[in-house]
């Protein structure tokens, strides 16, 4: 599966002598680009232990309540809704776009302030909210982001689920 059109809200590519790195927030040598290519992607993303879960799917398809169920748990809110995703050290890394403020959406409450939002975190898994997995032991995924490989889950509809997450984050895959 690779990573469309469809969830992203097009390229950023990070170019000249003033070039900021994503992961650093320093300034890239003169003449050369901080980052090859980078995305803002239509994405919720927490972190918890310097791992971070990348939340896809469309509007309304649970990414934020998912998070903010994972926030009950102790992870850390790295973006809402926006999420700028780039390659680096043989990783994606993920933090919040430039001006993105410190909010989450809560459904039927409004956006609820976060004290301050995770630094820049590696993507260790990503979650399709647009598709529901009913198999018990399915068998694993992966997407292509940013011509990287990377675990791909769908959403669980089940209480666990938010916990699950913070168990892989905690321990990874049974290898």
């Amino acid at each position: 599966r690779t990573l469309g059109r469809a969830v992203c809200c097009g390229p950023a590519r990070v170019t000249g002598p003033k070039a900021v790195s994503p992961k650093s927030g320093g300034n890239a040598a003169p003449g050369k680009s901080a980052l090859p290519e980078s995305q803002i992607l239509h994405a919720t993303t927490v972190a918890y232990l310097d791992r971070a879960v990348l939340i896809l799917g469309p509007s309304g398809s649970g990414k934020s309540a998912l998070a903010l169920q994972m926030m009950a748990l102790g992870a850390s809110l790295v973006a809402d809704d926006r999420t700028l995703v780039w390659g680096q050290d043989g990783a994606i890394w993920a933090k919040a776009p430039p001006g993105l403020p410190a909010l989450i959406e809560a459904r039927g409450l409004g956006l609820l302030p976060v004290a301050t939002l995770a630094p820049a975190t590696r993507i260790a898994l990503c979650v399709d909210m647009a598709q529901v997995q009913t198999a018990r032991m399915p068998e694993a995924q992966k997407i292509s982001l940013l011509g990287q490989s990377l675990p791909l889950v769908f959403q669980v509809a089940a209480a666990h689920f938010p916990s699950s997450l913070m168990l892989y984050l905690t321990h990874g895959p049974l290898a």
